[in-house]
């Protein structure tokens, strides 16, 4: 069974509304793929002294941004405004205050239209990614094995269409992304932690340290991040007192470059048995994790001589989005269909 992503009527479009961490968006996506207009804020900025997003912060943050992103938005959508047939939030997952400021100016927008309001769990929304960027195509067909890693959320899924899927494992602790921070965190680099990680392994030798791999020898599906994050926190205090000062950046990036590794080699360990179990080809990434070309150099090859194909959104559709949230939206509309 293919998933056939073109209408049998007139096209839709779906306005949606993304507020659940620490960015503001708006989209209008048509058809589910084409994203006609989009416009995000972030405030990591705002957060970094925090170390995190403080959620009062973010929730107070998404009311200004909502404030000024709205006339400009709405603006540059008004001869489609006529033609949206609903709209999209991400809703209840997600930082309970700032996702409250998103559902409540939906609910304005879709009373304000006069169109349905579709609630999505902006998590599953986040194998979208590939589907609203215009680099892919064609699109992936399902069945695909879906490999969600965000800040806040690891998951490995098997969708056998977008609406149909089962959660085969996820973390049982510290998420991926959540463990970048964590580790950035200790070392003192800054925030968000995956970008600086990321970069400061590219100069580190992943093999200096060997840190445990997590569940790899674990006969599921699920992650388990803790654990590394505490082995590479002793040895970082145990150590940094030793290395001389001048050595310090170094030493750094090894330590991010080793538990780099070690993370990925444990999503690639449960990513490839997922492969083997199910019989799927197809490889979707979502979330923030996934813009780390390192994950996709692991991955591709750890999983080579299994003939997959894996797919990784371009580093805008990686966070939260509300293309991805109007873009997944498309597939509850009540006129979705599917073609044998």
């Amino acid at each position: 069974m293919t998933w056939n992503l073109s209408r049998m009527h007139e096209s839709k479009y779906i306005l949606g509304v993304e507020t659940t961490c620490d960015e503001t968006s708006l989209a209008l996506v048509k058809d589910g793929t084409d994203v006609i207009e989009e416009i995000t804020l972030s405030q990591a900025k705002k957060h970094a002294k925090y170390g995190g997003v403080v959620p009062e912060l973010a929730a107070r943050e998404h009311i200004k941004n909502l404030s000024k992103l709205g006339p400009t938005f709405f603006s540059l959508i008004e001869k489609y405004i006529p033609k949206i047939s609903a709209v999209a939030v991400a809703a209840k997952i997600g930082l309970p205050p700032a996702v409250q400021v998103g559902e409540a100016y939906a609910v304005g927008l879709s009373k304000a239209l006069g169109v349905p309001l579709i609630e999505i769990n902006h998590v599953i929304a986040h194998i979208w990614g590939v589907w609203v960027d215009s680099a892919f195509y064609p699109k992936p067909e399902f069945p695909v094995v879906g490999v969600i890693l965000s800040g806040g959320h690891s998951v490995i899924a098997k969708f056998d269409s977008p609406r149909d899927y089962k959660i085969l494992g996820q973390t049982l602790d510290d998420a991926a992304g959540e463990s970048f921070d964590k580790v950035a965190a200790l070392m003192e680099l800054g925030y968000p932690g995956g970008p600086i990680i990321e970069e400061y392994a590219k100069y580190g030798d992943e093999y200096a340290y060997e840190f445990p791999v997590p569940m790899k020898d674990s006969d599921n599906y699920d992650l388990s991040f803790s654990g590394l994050k505490t082995a590479v926190r002793y040895f970082y205090e145990d150590n940094i007192r030793k290395v001389p000062e001048y050595m310090h950046k170094y030493f750094k990036q090894d330590i991010a470059a080793a538990f780099q590794r070690s993370l990925f080699m444990s999503i690639a360990y449960k990513v490839k048995k997922a492969v083997q179990d199910t019989g799927i080809k197809n490889i979707v990434l979502g979330g923030g994790v996934a813009a780390n070309q390192r994950l996709l150099d692991i991955l591709y090859n750890q999983l080579k001589d299994l003939n997959v194909v894996i797919y990784a959104p371009h580093l805008r559709y990686c966070g939260d989005n509300a293309s991805l949230i109007a873009g997944y939206a498309y597939n509850f509309l009540p006129s979705a269909t599917k073609k044998r």
